[in-house]
């Protein structure tokens, strides 16, 4: 099944079938479980169930493509997509040139086998943690018995017990592939489900803390408040889950409107009249991550975008309110990890 909708801002989409997103227009940042991205770009990001987007903007188009269980459940390779470890996932569709075949010329039916191979294929080739396919299926059996045990307490050598490698050779390809234990991936974990619990329930605290296999629920909030910086209560406040206020809506607007000119955070905080330090934290607790970087995102967004455009660089520095066009290219350098020039070729 596929969906095409103007996505709402800030509205949670839950996801109920395993389901690639492939984000046709838009700009800002997208969340998921919890997370903030701004370089979703040329990607096809695949969900599964239980996971949940969000557009921090109001200008995206997005395609979901829904697979039915049976395709999903026909090779463990499937896993790779679906099943993120660190992230994120995604493969890079700009260079996988049989999924913009696919999803630019095919009519969807209940077949799409097709699409789950070709994006399999090319989430291999690019082998984000540079391992090979027996040592990713290790992974990921990793994964799949954490998602399955996280609540139960289990540690490292409990988790050994359900596969049939070695706790040491589990622990070290872990670490060495992913640069995290399997204790971290746990903790991870168990930090995703009691957030979900937390800002998509009803559950008082002392349940949810219950429930994730903590015996002490004042434990669970010393823990829970050192992971985000939050007591449970106020990050379920400040989610602002059904209540939904146009705290976001406000602020990106603005920045849209006024980037190119106002680079400087007080500018913002004036508009919104607040102070600097009100706002950065309001921010930082609804949005999950920086004002600086909200704006640094909608300049780098508007110079790729003038960039296709084959706009002269130096051009585009005085139109993004740059004083000199050497600092734009080392603003663009830092956070693309490219020059504006090689970004252009």
């Amino acid at each position: 099944m596929v969906t095409k909708i103007h996505a709402e801002i800030n509205k949670v989409y839950f996801i109920e079938k395993y389901t690639l997103i492939h984000i046709l227009e838009g700009s800002g940042n997208i969340q998921v479980d919890f997370k903030n991205y701004h370089d979703w770009n040329d990607k096809a990001i695949y969900l599964e169930k239980g996971q949940y987007i969000k557009f921090l903007s109001d200008d995206f188009i997005v395609r979901f493509i829904h697979f039915p269980d049976e395709i999903i459940f026909k090779s463990k390779d499937v896993r790779i997509l679906f099943k993120h470890l660190i992230s994120l996932g995604y493969i890079n569709f700009t260079e996988c040139e049989d999924c913009k075949t696919f999803l630019n010329t095919t009519v969807f039916n209940n077949d799409m086998s097709q699409l789950i191979d070709v994006s399999t294929a090319q989430w291999y080739w690019q082998n984000p943690f540079q391992a090979n396919k027996e040592e990713y299926q290790i992974i990921f059996d990793v994964k799949d018995v954490i998602d399955q045990e996280f609540s139960n307490n289990i540690n490292t050598s409990a988790l050994a017990n359900h596969l049939i490698h070695s706790e040491y050779t589990v622990k070290h390809l872990v670490k060495n592939k992913l640069g995290l234990s399997v204790k971290n991936l746990i903790q991870n974990k168990k930090l995703i489900e009691s957030q979900k619990d937390i800002a998509f329930t009803d559950k008082n605290i002392q349940e949810i803390a219950y429930d994730q296999g903590f015996k002490d629920p004042a434990y669970f909030n010393r823990t829970f408040k050192i992971k985000t910086g939050q007591t449970p209560k106020q990050f379920r406040d400040n989610f602002d889950y059904k209540e939904r206020d146009l705290f976001v809506q406000d602020l990106i607007n603005l920045i849209q409107e006024f980037h190119k000119d106002q680079h400087a955070l007080s500018f913002y905080a004036d508009q919104m009249n607040i102070s600097v330090k009100a706002l950065s934290k309001k921010v930082k607790l609804k949005m999950n991550t920086s004002l600086g970087q909200l704006i640094r995102s909608q300049l780098i967004l508007s110079a790729k975008e003038m960039l296709a455009q084959e706009i002269a660089i130096k051009n585009i520095a005085h139109t993004l309110g740059f004083e000199e066009t050497n600092h734009f290219s080392s603003f663009f350098s830092h956070y693309v990890g490219v020059s504006p020039s090689n970004y252009k070729k």
